[in-house]
């Protein structure tokens, strides 16, 4: 485990519009207000068609290769990331969402592209002092997490 003791800056509660998309309407709001890690809670209403990574394909054990689930209709969303740098400075998103209707949920990650439904509302907690940083990860390649000692 690795761990780095932060504090919550600026608090930014945020609306979503129709049409509006995951992971880059976030990460665009992340680079114009200059917040480089944060915790972000998410709800609201996903569009038909959004996609979400479900888990790594098992047929495929060579390689890490994503599956992807794609939303049939309209969808009721509550998810929670985080947003650290990547290596390059940029913002990204890592969120996990739980996605339903009439009683069918589906639970993943949000890059794949999840098009917001009518309204969306996160809640962006500034974290201050962690030096948190997404970095490649061998052996799997995957830009994991990692924060200084």
């Amino acid at each position: 485990m690795e761990y780095a003791q932060g504090s919550i800056g600026r608090v930014f509660v945020v609306r979503l519009h129709d049409g509006d998309r995951l992971p880059e309407a976030l990460e665009g709001l992340a680079r114009e207000q200059g917040i480089k890690e944060a915790v972000v809670i998410l709800i609201g209403g996903a569009k038909a068609g959004s996609r979400l990574v479900v888990g790594p394909d098992a047929a495929r054990p060579e390689a890490i290769v994503p599956l992807l689930h794609t939303l049939a209709g309209i969808q009721e969303v509550v998810g929670v990331g985080t947003l650290f740098p990547g290596e390059a400075g940029e913002p990204v998103l890592h969120l996990h969402a739980a996605c339903g209707r009439e009683g069918d949920a589906t639970v993943g990650c949000t890059r794949a592209g999840v098009e917001v439904w009518l309204v969306g509302e996160a809640i962006i907690l500034e974290l201050l002092g962690t030096g948190g940083i997404r970095r490649p990860e061998p052996p799997s390649g995957l830009s994991l997490l990692q924060v200084k000692k």
